[in-house]
């Protein structure tokens, strides 16, 4: 019996190839046309674009289930939800790469306090309310505790970056803060739910030798190739943060714990090159994270929602609640500007990546139903837009604001500072040459 070639089986699995790219570019195309259109509305409204881009991702996700049904925006579609993933990584690394350690040593009463209390105020609170006035199980009322305890680092080093607190001292205590508050739900999450292992142990220990070195590696591959080979030191970093980023993912934590760390590692590497640093932010802003908040608010079940309003704005009030009752008066012992008491705690009230991190593994673990998971999310995708939308319309600290925004900055100065480079690397090859 001899074998023969199928040309038919060859050109149907050529063809579903084929079409399985031409969805995908359609896919990116819809998305990234989603997001010129949250940007061009952000623009006008002024209001920041991360929360825009949440909104248009809320409405994009209701349109397209009402009149095309379930999964029909492709929220799920593994590649995307990569790119969503990444975005949020990228963010995350961007973010602990602006925290100097000068400046957090000099925060870090400040930092401590703020970030111990915003997670366990509404930690706390929000148990409690699920368990005693919404009547949820133990298991869910403390997964709601930990879900809403969160701050989004996300969506705050998105406000920081746009409106150019990132580099004020009063933003990177923020930043700070930020940290502390979200490290408080991982570990949470994992003394409560997660089993510690010795997948665990693995994952605590390579991190801690890896971030440990990051930084004399990066200044040796810094010195060795920067200026001779394309982008080096962007690919070194990506292959950090999805190496980390994958044994997190397989002890059972989070890609966006170690990124943080690992921004923190080389934030004095990216103090010395803002052109690098600028080019990271063009690659995460431009094509990263708009994937990353469009999926964010295309999850939230606005039907689920609606069924049960007082669920939704129980639970909403008590987190903004127990955040502010919290921090406020803490707060107010290190900032004595009205305006930046408010602007701080409000920030401090927003959530996200680890809130919906969180409420996806109660629901993938069956500690809570959709319709918990539903509520969950939704209030954590509404604490991301309102506090931070306030926030920017009334209480905003011009006074603090430097002359230029990073954003405005990033169209006029970059191109400078390319030709700088350029120069730069061209007088590196020929002393190399030499």
């Amino acid at each position: 019996m001899r074998l023969v070639p199928c040309r038919k089986a060859g050109i149907f699995l050529f063809r579903a190839r084929e079409d399985s790219m031409t969805e995908a570019f359609a896919l990116a195309a819809l998305w990234l046309a989603l997001a010129v259109l949250a940007t061009v509305i952000a623009n006008h409204l002024r209001i920041s674009m991360a929360l825009i881009e949440i909104c248009v991702g809320v409405a994009a996700g209701l349109i397209a289930e009402h009149y095309f049904g379930p999964e029909s925006l492709g929220a799920n579609v593994d590649w995307l939800r990569f790119l969503a993933s990444t975005g949020a990584v990228m963010l995350t690394f961007l973010a602990g790469a602006e925290l100097e350690p000068a400046v957090l040593r000099a925060k870090w009463k400040e930092v401590t306090v703020v970030g111990v209390v915003g997670f366990f105020a509404p930690f706390l609170g929000c148990a409690a309310l699920a368990r005693y006035v919404l009547g949820w199980d133990a298991s869910a009322s403390w997964l709601a505790g930990i879900a809403l305890s969160t701050t989004s680092m996300a969506v705050v080093y998105a406000v920081m970056l746009e409106t150019g607190f990132n580099k004020t001292s009063f933003g990177k205590g923020i930043l700070g803060a930020c940290f502390i508050n979200d490290l408080g739900t991982v570990v949470a999450l994992g003394l409560i739910f997660a089993p510690f292992t010795y997948k665990t142990v693995m994952f605590l220990g390579v991190s801690a030798v890896g971030l440990a070195a990051l930084p004399f590696l990066t200044k040796w591959v810094t010195r060795r190739y920067a200026y001779r080979t394309a982008a080096i030191r962007t690919k070194w970093v990506l292959l950090v943060l999805f190496g980390l980023g994958a044994l997190a993912l397989w002890s059972g934590s989070e890609a966006v714990l170690p990124a943080y760390i690992a921004g923190m590692a080389l934030a004095g590497a990216a103090a010395r090159d803002h052109h690098w640093v600028r080019r990271l932010r063009t690659l995460t802003v431009g094509l990263l994270t708009p994937f990353y908040f469009i999926r964010a608010g295309s999850l939230v079940s606005i039907p689920a929602v609606i069924s049960a309003p007082p669920v939704f704005l129980l639970l909403f009030g008590g987190k903004v609640v127990s955040k502010i009752f919290g921090l406020y008066p803490v707060i107010s012992r290190f900032r004595e500007d009205r305006k930046e008491r408010w602007y701080y705690t409000l920030l401090m009230s927003t959530g996200l990546t680890f809130g919906t991190i969180s409420a996806l593994y109660g629901l993938s673990h069956g500690i809570v139903t959709r319709g918990q998971y539903s509520f969950l999310v939704a209030v954590v995708i509404g604490s991301a837009v309102v506090p931070t939308m306030i926030a920017n319309l009334a209480f905003h600290p011009t006074h603090l604001l430097p002359k230029v925004s990073m954003l405005d900055e990033e169209e006029g100065v970059a191109q400078v500072e390319g030709a700088t480079a350029s120069v730069n690397e061209g007088n590196g090859n020929g002393q190399n040459g030499k």
